[in-house]
């Protein structure tokens, strides 16, 4: 890094692709029109202790996210940001500024960047995010309305799992990381850096292109290993 902050080009930066994964974890004001409903639901599966354990949290994971990429020094002209549940549909500006504006951090970090010269990028094949959100609206339609799932695997599930994730199926997740990764190869130019906002159940690693080098910004805040989420999907499928 130069003395004044800036980082230092070598010859093969130019011919490298580079991708920064940023495993996130999602707030209501992520969700859109069903933020309040799925917030509810979050409640009753895990309890109200644990959700405002949750909300408590995200501010302080936020402010991490923020200073872990401010300490990379990057040139965001040469920057593409990549963000779970944007579609590629040519009006990915106006949902982001819309979801920022109802107060979602993550939405606001990316409309910071790209303020800074970042390039936004369409992440997500559309018809598969519909495809999920039909899954979470049935869900939602069908969950009891008894109390009955409670605080019964608050213990172990902890305030990170969102029920939006649960929602989902691992088809359907799978080929979301496929169309990803598929994004990603395509879209990611020589000479620039990708910054990929996804959420912790994703594994679009073992799908993006063997020359892109992909380094994880991990934080205390939040699971560092994946496949722990995995453990834990796989017990409550027993």
């Amino acid at each position: 890094m130069s003395p004044n902050g800036e980082t230092k080009r070598t010859g093969m930066e130019e011919y490298t692709r580079r991708l920064i994964h940023v495993p996130i974890i999602h707030s209501p004001a992520d969700m859109g029109s069903m933020g309040a409903e799925l917030a509810a639901a979050c409640i009753e599966r895990l309890g109200r202790r644990h959700w405002d354990d949750y909300l408590a949290m995200l501010a302080t994971f936020w402010q991490s996210v923020r200073a872990g990429l401010d300490g990379l020094g990057l040139d965001y002209g040469r920057v593409d940001l990549y963000q779970d549940g944007l579609p590629v549909c040519g009006k990915e500006l106006k949902i982001v500024k819309a979801a920022a504006a109802k107060g979602s951090e993550n939405y606001q970090l990316v409309l910071d960047l790209v303020s800074r010269g970042a390039k936004l990028m369409g992440t997500e094949d559309p018809k598969l995010l519909l495809e999920e959100l039909r899954n979470v609206q049935a869900a939602l339609a069908s969950r009891p309305t008894n109390g009955e799932c409670g605080m019964l695997n608050a213990e172990k599930e902890g305030p990170f799992r969102i029920p939006h994730s649960q929602f989902t199926t691992r088809q359907l997740m799978a080929e979301r990381d496929a169309y990803l990764g598929r994004r990603i190869h395509e879209s990611l130019r020589p000479g620039r850096t990708g910054i990929l906002f996804l959420g912790l159940m994703h594994n679009v690693e073992s799908y993006l292109a063997e020359d892109i080098v992909v380094t994880r910004l991990d934080h205390p805040v939040v699971p560092a290993r994946r496949d722990e989420e995995t453990r834990l999907e796989e017990g409550q499928q027993r």
